[in-house]
């Protein structure tokens, strides 16, 4: 009976791995800004790398009730922030999700972030063969002003 339960936690978590590996994309740095005690919406953000490429089609979070893939962008002289359907990740190429740019809106949070906390996330990536798999995420919150710091060091 041991051996079975043994037998069947391995094989259950070789499949996460390989799903993880199926999709063929590293996450580094993945994190989730603080929010302020009403405030029901907030960002995450991480470096994404896909050596042969692929897309990030979609993400899902416990966390929140709704989760899109948004981009800031300029437009004319106003900050804008508007869904995209999809990302795509060109192969050997880090695309960053920071701040200002590109990045995974967590809408109708279901409950306050402490900073610190453990946020988590499932990214859906489409491989070169249509293939959609789920790579999960763990995202650690950072206070509001990480941002801030964020931005300010990459400017520079």
């Amino acid at each position: 009976m041991r051996h079975a339960r043994m037998l069947a936690l391995l094989v259950g978590t070789m499949m996460m791995a390989g799903a993880a590996m199926a999709a063929d994309v590293e996450v580094r740095d993945a994190w989730v800004r603080g929010v302020v005690p009403a405030q029901k919406s907030t960002g995450a953000f991480m470096q994404l790398t896909s050596p042969a490429g692929a897309t990030l089609v979609g993400a899902a979070s416990p966390a929140a009730a709704k989760v899109e893939l948004h981009e800031m962008a300029m437009e004319g002289n106003v900050m804008r922030m508007r869904p995209v359907p999809r990302l795509a990740l060109a192969p050997g190429q880090t695309v960053a999700l920071k701040p200002g740019g590109y990045h995974v809106m967590l809408i109708g949070l279901k409950k306050p972030l402490v900073d610190g906390d453990k946020v988590p996330l499932t990214l859906l990536l489409e491989g070169r063969d249509k293939q959609v798999d789920k790579v999960e995420v763990s995202a650690e919150v950072r206070p509001l002003t990480a941002a801030a710091m964020d931005e300010h060091h990459h400017h520079h």
